[in-house]
């Protein structure tokens, strides 16, 4: 019996998807559930299973093509043996349907190979490929991890930079991924759209890190995390947007919507760029579950196996730049919302206390809102209320 394999339902709010990578070709043996295609759109990867257990009779859609709801990529003969060896017709249409990837295409890749080259800064060139058509393994990559395999230069942030001669005139043309675009689109959009300032102030974490010091092992120990900076400034956000309602709200044509409740949107970076998961109820999560949550979305976003449930929504983002040696910059607004925080590196400088000159570790934080519904005074007074709550940690966390 024939299964046709389709496009499942799109998330709401995304039209269509790019077929990115085929992981079984014509000829080839498929249990039901087993990963047949991965699906780009601009937000995450889609895998799409197969429904039946069976041989890839025919392949419909080629990589790199647009596809939407119900479109038809695969046909499975249901019910059929795995095939040791197949038909010379079955692998000539294969290869008609499914062209080989170049193996030093980032494109080409499946998330889990991206994901284990990203890690490892391994030039992709270097690795010989097993798979069907030239693609690489997972299989091909952790065996040349295994055998001692040499890493690209520390300057390569990907296979594709990697694979660029160094010091010619060469240039190299590749498609911008759905989440690339996406990214670029808002960004622009939030440029364009709203009246966006920013205001600054800086940070003494010495009793932060103090805290964290002193508390470290027994908090790692009774809640199985280790206490990070990023939930106290979870907490300390949330605490400042209570008492400043209009930086964690929205416009909607003319009106304004405030939100009475508190989903921060953490950025973290993936190898396929930025992302900003969001966790939900904020106010309501002590800081061992936002350490957790923070944690689990990071493997996620590594993975590529973040939901569009999980970056939905958000009443207001934090962005740490600080992780990549920043000191200082001015965040974009993540829209619809009206607010961003960008957190920097820590660094020693001298500051005056009591009348004295001493070293202390300082941070510069930044708040960019959208004028348009925030006035100076608001968005001022929110980043002095999350540096009082960051230099009083205990008052914050008793809500004193």
């Amino acid at each position: 019996m024939s299964i046709e394999i389709k496009v499942p339902a799109l998330p709401e709010s995304v039209a269509d998807a790019l077929l990115s990578t085929w992981h079984k070709q014509v000829g080839d043996h498929v249990e039901e559930g087993e990963n047949l295609v991965d699906l780009e759109t601009d937000k995450v990867m889609l895998e799409v299973p197969a429904t039946a257990s069976g041989t890839i009779k025919e392949i419909k859609v080629t990589e790199g093509t647009d596809v939407t709801a119900g479109t038809v990529l695969a046909i499975i003969e249901a019910g059929s043996a795995p095939a040791a060896k197949a038909e010379e017709a079955p692998k000539a249409e294969a290869q008609a349907t499914a062209p080989a990837a170049n193996e030093d295409d980032e494109v080409g890749m499946s998330p889990t190979v991206r994901r284990l080259v990203e890690e490892n800064k391994l030039d992709i060139t270097k690795i010989p490929a097993t798979g069907k058509n030239g693609r690489h393994l997972k299989e091909d990559i952790e065996n040349f991890l295994k055998n001692g395999g040499a890493k690209a230069a520390p300057a390569a942030k990907s296979a594709s930079v990697a694979a660029m001669p160094v010091g010619e005139r060469v240039e190299k043309r590749v498609p911008m991924t759905r989440l690339r675009a996406r990214i670029a689109e808002r960004l622009l959009d939030a440029t364009n759209t709203t009246a966006m300032l920013t205001t600054f102030n800086e940070i003494n974490m010495e009793p932060v890190i103090s805290m964290r010091k002193k508390y470290q092992d027994r908090f790692t120990k009774v809640h199985g995390v280790k206490l990070g900076f990023m939930s106290f400034f979870v907490k300390a956000a949330v605490e400042a947007l209570k008492k400043y309602p209009a930086v964690n709200a929205s416009i909607d044509g003319n009106d304004i919507v405030y939100h009475g409740y508190f989903d921060i949107g953490i950025a973290v970076s993936s190898p396929r760029g930025l992302v900003v998961p969001i966790i939900r109820n904020a106010d309501q999560l002590s800081l061992a579950d936002i350490e957790k949550q923070i944690i689990e979305y990071a493997t996620k976003a590594k993975e590529g196996t973040l939901t569009i449930e999980e970056m939905t929504g958000g009443t207001f983002t934090i962005t740490n730049g600080g992780v990549f040696g920043s000191m200082l910059s001015t965040p974009i607004i993540n829209p619809p919302q009206s607010g961003i925080l960008g957190m920097h590196n820590t660094y020693e400088r001298p500051i005056v206390k009591d009348g004295q000159i001493i070293a202390a570790p300082m941070m510069y934080v930044a708040h960019s809102y959208d004028h348009r519904i925030i006035d100076g005074a608001e968005a001022v007074g929110f980043l002095v209320s999350i540096k009082n709550a960051l230099e009083d940690p205990a008052s914050m966390i008793l809500e004193l």
